[in-house]
């Protein structure tokens, strides 16, 4: 029965889980990924994060106290040069447990745990990727929506206006000409003698 079972024992005394759970944390940091069962995997992820939290304050306290939980000098040194600047800007959530499927031998689930900051490919797949915009009804849209499409739009001008006046310019230009021709013909009709009909005269 499971009364007040807060952590999973591993199978194993305390000095033996410490010990195995201390070598694997190092692993961890040093490698940045390792294979483990998921039972354990999910064991260190509650060990190694509070030391990587401990690693953000690079002070001699911060240090002596991971060397206690590690004890491994080269995954210290590891922790606080390197890894400590990138998980700067992380709060909480370093590790990452991924299932790989049983095991053959004895059928145990198997996972990787890694480091969040150190897969590449995961991180450029995110940045990647677009933000993701809501879709609408097309008779529901809100007005504010429709408010914020004016005003972001690009103004055309209007190349008609220009034509138009233009147009006018030009048959400003051309009505007095044909105002002029159409006196000058009125003036030439005027000016031509009347020819009398003889025919009239003769036939009296």
């Amino acid at each position: 029965m499971r009364h007040r079972k807060s952590f999973n024992h591993l199978g194993r005394t305390r000095s033996h889980r410490k010990a195995m759970l201390s070598n694997m944390a190092a692993s961890l940091i040093m490698h940045k990924r390792i294979n483990t069962t998921v039972a354990k995997a999910k064991a260190l992820r509650m060990y190694v994060e509070p030391l990587l939290t401990k690693a953000k304050e690079d002070t001699t306290h911060s240090r002596r106290v991971v060397f206690s939980y590690l004890q491994d000098k080269f995954a210290v040194t590891e922790l606080f040069r390197e890894i400590s600047g990138k998980i700067a800007d992380r709060p909480g959530g370093y590790t990452r447990v991924i299932k790989l499927g049983k095991r053959l031998g004895d059928n145990a689930e198997m996972a990787m745990i890694e480091l969040v900051d150190y897969n590449e490919h995961m991180l450029s797949e995110k940045a990647g990727k677009k933000k993701k915009t809501t879709r609408r009804r097309g008779g529901k849209k809100k007005v504010a929506d429709t408010v914020v499409a004016e005003t972001t739009a690009p103004k055309v001008e209007e190349p008609k206006a220009e034509v138009k006046e233009e147009a006018k310019a030009e048959a400003k230009e051309a009505k007095p000409e044909e105002k002029k021709e159409a006196k000058a013909e009125t003036k030439a009709e005027a000016k031509k003698p009347e020819v009398k009909n003889t025919d009239d005269k003769k036939e009296e």
